[in-house]
């Protein structure tokens, strides 16, 4: 049964358009057709789930099964969370409204080691019991996790999920959704599902394993793998195209992966030890892909995604050839963070566009001993040709990412980050030129499971210790800003990062005592405590004062401490712990790796049957340049559109409704005349923001183009594009000498709903309207952006009003009121709350708006 969202969803939630579900390219099938129905529960806000690349992928793949459905739902906001637990509503899936207890399967996208707390929100919130114990006698959905954190060591979560599902999921969802479906065919009880489910490689159920005195793990029954593969799939770039939310998400734009894994074989990093081997997605289906996707989206920007996009050889002639076919549409390209040694004018040519985006380089370290120690593969040498070749290329400002606290560091590696930071400002100055500012991020240091610094012990003492040592050095330092991570939050990830199971009472009496995604933005120290707390209650706070002091960790010589048990040794993932061990040895000796895409293998264990082998597509020539978006401002014929806002779209804030006009003219592929300038933008004019939440059949917008189009064909290919909650009235034609319809508005035609707590009859609230029509003044206070105090008299504001009908009940009334009053470009305007202002001027009691719709905007000559 639908969740009565229209109660909940209102305007005085903040950004409500994030729980409409009826974002362009959702997808709607039927609920009683579908055999299996799934729902991607993504534990942080909206804005970052929405716009996260996986998400979108399996959304899509699993919609694409035969009678299987998926949703979504969101972590959402506190207000709305809060709205939830007063009305006792569970939380719903976006599209179809209903209560996440009514799907068959939960997945959860668990890429942060303190993110579970926000999972366990979302199952409170949606009524389910948090652990699986708890649900194991009842009809409740099965509920996995899959993600980074998930495939890496799963067993402080182990209480919470049903199974988790390892690796890449594109293949491996489909799998789980054709056991559930014999399952539920042949009415498979719940263990006997999940024994089933734990026969698929990359599936690994919990409850039938066991944890050892030492944290390790074992199976508790013999009809279940020792260890549990790591799933490996090709990414397939059409799946990347979907959901353009109407909000402004994280990452506003269309992102394609491009390659997939990393075998650069940087010993801190846990996602290029986890995604072996690379795999190259063949540049035509990347070039088809986004060209389909930008088309499909209405997009002006897009991002080809990969753990090391230098790395992909393809970029420079990918990035080429579509710059050159979408070049007179102001597409901009942005890049993640991309190895400095590979930077050359190639990929600088096909960065940004008119609007050129940041560059973000990640040394890592600041000497060439820790980087060689870290096996980053990155000499001084071409640090400095990357950074200069930026530099060359226009770039004044760049990021750089460094950490403190690697293995083997001393205080001159340390102080190396400061000193290589000043040296690269020296190195990049010329007359006429700005200084090379950069801002930098510097992280603390924290050991993964399944990379050669596993074992390594970390301090919280010394990680402040060196954070005061920078701040020290760059003090003398002009041109850099430089951002320090909280000792805390890594000290914390660290502890449950390689934690076992014993910490899943941690987890949930963190979210219990608060702890949370929002609470680590609005009250850090909050958070922090919970945790604290946390771990002290259940009596593991010694073991965490060992992480926050760098404590021994175990005892005996070095075999024998690095051959002691892990939590997460019963995860294959396809590298030999004997050579993470050889690894480790090698980075004690500062000896490097070479990358095994491009050299020789290096033997880590992966290539093979189970996980397949590294994928290097040699790359095509790189197209000629065929020129710079050059914005076509010609302006041939100006059309102006009467539409609506109605239902759901009333609650799209009047940004995003300009930004959906934006998409809609692209993907109708109407031509569309730009400003000038540095920052060229398409010539489309709202007349007049409309209030969040409030309904019109009035509004205008003004669309100039560069070439004539029949206004028949322009509304037709408007309709197709817009939502049906945007209804098209009519389409004109207007002289492009003739002012914007936001320059000569006069007057708008309003009905609104009002309300007072009392009992009145339909001859009080006409004598209340005559009684403030037969007034000269009301007097406004108004405060102007100065802070100074004035008066306005909102009666001269006031043309037209009118009682339409009345409604009494023994408790309260209700009217609706129509109003005609100013509306002008210099701001003498009469707003809907200032008619309840005069209202309760001649009436002595309150009032309250329940709703405002718009009937037109009144145009002068």
């Amino acid at each position: 049964m639908a969740v009565a969202v229209e109660k909940l969803i209102t305007s005085d939630i903040l950004k409500p358009a994030r729980y409409l579900g009826n974002e362009h390219l959702a997808v709607h099938k039927p609920w009683d057709t579908a055999t299996i129905r799934w729902a991607l529960t993504y534990p942080e806000v909206y804005e970052v789930g929405s716009s996260n690349l996986g998400h979108i992928i399996l959304y899509n793949i699993l919609n694409a099964q035969p009678q299987q459905l998926c949703d979504r739902s969101y972590l959402p906001g506190a207000d709305l969370a809060a709205k939830l637990r007063a009305t006792n509503t569970p939380l719903f899936a976006v599209e179809s409204q209903r209560s996440l207890r009514e799907f068959d399967i939960l997945g959860f996208s668990l890429s942060y080691e303190l993110g579970a707390t926000n999972i366990l929100e979302m199952l409170n919130l949606a009524g389910i019991p948090l652990t699986w114990q708890e649900r194991a006698m009842r009809d409740y959905p099965l509920i996995f996790a899959g993600g980074q954190t998930a495939t890496s060591n799963p067993e402080p979560y182990a209480d919470f999920f049903d199974f988790f599902a390892l690796g890449d999921g594109e293949e491996l969802l489909p799998e789980i959704g054709l056991v559930l479906s014999e399952g539920k065919r042949v009415k498979l009880n719940r263990e006997n599902l999940l024994l089933d489910l734990a026969q698929i490689p990359g599936v690994y159920v919990p409850q039938f394993y066991d944890m050892d005195t030492d944290g390790s793990v074992y199976p508790s029954r013999p009809d279940v793998p020792k260890r549990i593969l790591r799933r490996v799939a090709t990414p397939i770039p059409a799946y990347s195209i979907g959901l353009v939310p109407y909000v402004e998400t994280v990452h506003d734009r269309l992102t394609l992966e491009i390659r997939r894994g990393c075998t650069r074989g940087c010993r801190f990093c846990q996602p290029g030890m986890l995604t072996r081997p690379a795999r190259d997605v063949e540049p035509d289906q990347v070039v088809t892909a986004i060209e389909a996707g930008m088309r499909a989206t209405g997009y002006n920007e897009f991002s080809l995604l990969s753990l090391s996009c230098s790395d992909y050889l393809s970029l420079p002639a990918v990035g080429m050839e579509i710059k050159n076919r979408l070049k007179d549409e102001n597409i901009s390209l942005t890049l993640p963070s991309q190895r400095v040694d590979r930077f050359d004018e190639n990929i600088a040519n096909i960065l940004g566009g008119t609007r050129q985006g940041g560059l973000t380089f990640a040394p890592e370290a600041g000497t060439q001993r820790m980087r060689d120690i870290v096996n980053k593969g990155l000499t001084n040498e071409e640090l400095l040709r990357g950074v200069k070749t930026a530099w060359e290329q226009g770039w004044d400002k760049i990021k750089l990412y460094f950490m403190i606290g690697l293995p083997g560091e001393t205080d001159t590696d340390v102080v190396g980050i400061a000193e290589t930071v000043s040296w690269l400002q020296q190195e990049c100055r010329g007359r006429g030129r700005k200084p090379l500012n950069f801002n930098l991020t510097i992280s603390n240091f924290t050991p993964k499971p399944h990379t050669p610094f596993q074992w390594h012990s970390v301090s919280t003492t010394e990680f402040k210790r060196k954070q005061n040592l920078l701040r020290q050095e760059f003090r003398r330092i002009r041109g850099v800003k430089v951002n320090f991570t909280d000792v805390r939050i890594s000290a914390m990830e660290d502890f449950v990062g390689r934690g076992d199971r014993t910490l899943g009472k941690v987890v949930r009496r963190a979210w219990e005592l608060g702890a949370g995604m929002d609470s680590w933005y609005e009250n850090l120290d909050a958070a922090f405590g919970a945790w604290e707390s946390a771990i002290a209650e259940a009596g593991l706070d010694g073991k965490y004062r060992l992480i926050e002091e760098a404590g021994e960790q175990g005892t005996g010589s070095r075999g024998d401490f690095l051959n002691q048990p892990l939590p997460w040794d019963h995860i294959d993932t396809g590298i030999d712990k004997k050579w993470l061990q050889s690894d480790l040895q090698r980075a004690l000796e500062a000896a490097i790796v070479p990358d095994c895409s491009f050299e020789g293998c290096s033997h880590c264990g992966v290539c093979g049957t189970d996980f397949g082998h590294n994928i290097v597509i040699p790359p095509p020539a790189i197209p000629d340049f065929a020129g710079n978006f050059v914005p076509n401002t010609t302006k041939t014929q100006r059309l102006r559109v009467w539409f609506g806002k109605q239902g759901s779209m009333a609650l799209v804030s009047h940004l995003d409704l300009m930004r959906l006009f934006d998409r809609v003219i692209r993907r109708a592929g109407l031509p569309i005349a730009f400003t000038g300038g540095f920052h060229p933008g398409p010539r489309i004019a709202i007349a007049s923001a409309l209030s969040l939440g409030a309904t019109s059949s009035g509004e205008i917008v003004d669309f100039e183009l560069t070439q004539t189009v029949e206004v028949e064909t322009f509304r037709q290919q408007l309709v197709k594009e817009l939502p049906p909650d945007i209804p098209i009235y009519d389409v004109g034609n207007i002289d492009l000498k003739d002012p914007a319809a936001n320059q000569v508005m006069e007057a708008a035609d309003y009905l609104i709903t009002v309300a007072t707590p009392r009992a009145v009859n339909y001859a009080q609230w006409q004598d209340w309207i005559d009684a403030i029509k037969a007034k000269d003044e009301a007097l406004w206070e108004k405060t102007t952006k100065s802070g100074k105090q004035t008066l306005i008299n909102l009666r001269s504001r006031l043309f037209e009003l009118e009682l339409v009908k009345s409604d009494t009940n023994v408790a309260d009334s209700t009217a609706v009121l129509r109003y005609l009053g100013s509306c002008r470009p210099d701001g003498v305007i009469l707003r809907p709350e200032q008619i309840l202002f005069m209202l309760e001027m001649v009436a002595g009691g309150e009032f309250q708006l329940l709703h405002i719709h718009r009937n037109q905007l009144v145009l002068g000559v």
